[in-house]
């Protein structure tokens, strides 16, 4: 065997040695630093550190390789893709830091910092698979230990039931997927990316797989129909892993559709569309929907997240390398946004034990700053120029429009101003209703700071750097 071929796997290897030194370190360190028992103390600085390294060394896209006869494939845009999640892995690490230092999280840091770069190597595999099995091996990589991660309060009655729902979830859309794949191999005798095109001619046996693995992906993303789990399953899971489990997460998942539909349904362009416009409608139109109806802030972040993904699907649908430079750049910004989010929300949940939008009233008047960060997230998400989520929309409602799906795009539009509603109401409730007992005045941690400095500033400077996009859009050329 040619084990020089495990140097093409720079990124792989990188966040292993990430993986394996952190994993030491909760062996030999003390994870409280409240023991005295003469260790050092691991805490958030060292995965912190150890991640702004790995991302450091990665983030400069090396040229196209493929290893292991083509079941691992890495181009350009495939390594912008994981610098993007490795970033907002670092993001989260740093959001996660007050909650690790409550008294039962404390004894378990290593655990969460492994279990989540576990499921960043599983998602490195699904974006550079070149083979079905590869993808799968990669995508349950993913999954497993998300499970373990969204039940990690387990003596938190919601968390252990999420967990459940999850994992359960999980499995039967695992299923399904894996069930289609069986029917592509059945079909064309082969499960090799580059291999497959030649041989679809869009039997029925066919369709039918395409139909059961894009459900299997529908439930990673949360598309409508297949959401259900989402909002349950945000709303019991920590702060800090719904944040995950909401982008990076989807992120990924979002990106291998798109990859597969491009590489290896290609000729079946025709069915996938119809399928992609009816779900991208739906999950759309009856998220919003939903979402107008939330007080809960984590379960209204759920409904808001499989509106997102309808949006990012107009990327998937377009067919086109626009379409791809778009979706990137559209997760990218979503990511920076939605962790702006979530940091606020995990704070004021950590130090305030609130979580609904009452609770939220008058949060201008005691935490000025946090309603501020606050603000330019949801104005992101909402896309309201002229902050970067209007761009994101922008390049991906022009992506599908070139394509031909006008109407697609108008729907698209009408929700965008739906959405307004619930993103201001927060704003509202933080700016303008009065509350007797506003959430009492308390200064973050300043890893929160940090996060909250971070993604401010990637919506702001995203919003100025057309650089970045044409960036993209230059490694995408091609793929």
């Amino acid at each position: 065997m040619d084990y020089s071929q495990f140097l093409l796997m720079k990124e792989e290897l990188s966040l292993v040695a990430v993986i394996v030194i952190l994993f030491i370190a909760d062996l030999f360190m003390s994870p409280d630093a409240h023991k005295n028992d003469g260790k050092p103390v691991l805490n958030t600085m060292l995965p912190v550190a150890l991640l702004i390294i790995h991302t450091l060394i990665t983030i400069v896209p090396g040229p196209a390789a493929d290893a292991f006869g083509g079941m691992y494939h890495n181009q350009p845009v495939q390594s912008i893709v994981k610098s993007i999640l490795s970033i907002g892995t670092l993001i989260v690490f740093l959001m996660a830091h007050e909650w690790m230092r409550r008294p039962d999280t404390a004894i378990k840091q290593g655990e969460f910092y492994i279990l989540t770069l576990s499921t960043l190597l599983g998602m490195y595999l699904m974006i550079s698979s070149g083979h079905f099995l590869m993808f799968f091996i990669g995508l349950e990589t993913a999954s497993i230990p998300m499970a373990a991660l969204v039940a990690f309060d387990k003596y938190r009655h919601h968390s252990a039931e999420a967990g459940a729902k999850y994992i359960l979830t999980a499995l039967f859309s695992s299923g399904l997927l894996l069930y289609g794949i069986s029917l592509i191999y059945g079909t064309v005798g082969t499960l090799y990316f580059d291999d497959i095109p030649a041989r679809l001619d869009g039997s029925p046996l066919q369709i039918m797989a395409f139909v059961f693995f894009f459900s299997g992906m529908g439930f990673k993303i949360s598309l409508v129909p297949f959401h259900l789990w989402t909002a349950d399953v945000y709303e019991g899971a920590p702060s800090t892993v719904t944040a995950y489990l909401s982008v990076i997460s989807k992120g990924a998942a979002a990106f291998v559709l798109m990859t597969i539909l491009y590489k290896v349904f290609a000729p079946m362009s025709a069915q996938w569309q119809e399928v992609l416009y009816w779900v991208i409608i739906a999950s759309i139109t009856l998220a919003n929907l939903f979402a107008l109806r939330q007080e809960n802030l984590k379960r209204l972040m759920a409904f808001s997240s499989i509106s997102q993904a309808g949006y990012i699907m107009l990327g998937v649908i377009s067919g086109t390398s626009l379409g791809m430079t778009s979706l990137v750049y559209y997760v990218l910004i979503y990511l920076f946004a939605n962790l702006a989010v979530f940091s606020v929300i995990t704070i004021v949940a950590l130090r305030a034990g609130k979580f609904t939008l009452e609770d939220y009233n008058g949060l201008y008047t005691t935490n000025p700053k946090l309603a501020f960060f606050m603000t330019i997230a949801l104005f992101s998400l909402a896309g309201i120029p002229p902050f970067a989520g209007f761009f994101s929309k922008f390049f991906i409602f022009a992506a599908a429009f070139e394509s031909g799906f006008h109407l697609l795009v108008f729907i698209a539009l009408i929700n965008t101003i739906v959405s307004l509603y619930y993103y201001l109401k927060i704003v509202k409730a933080m700016y303008i209703n009065k509350s007797d007992e506003p959430i009492a005045a308390f200064r973050s941690d300043n890893y929160t700071r940090a996060s909250l400095v971070i993604c401010t500033l990637g919506i702001v400077v995203l919003s100025i750097a057309s650089v970045v996009y044409q960036s993209i859009d230059k490694l995408s050329f091609g793929m």
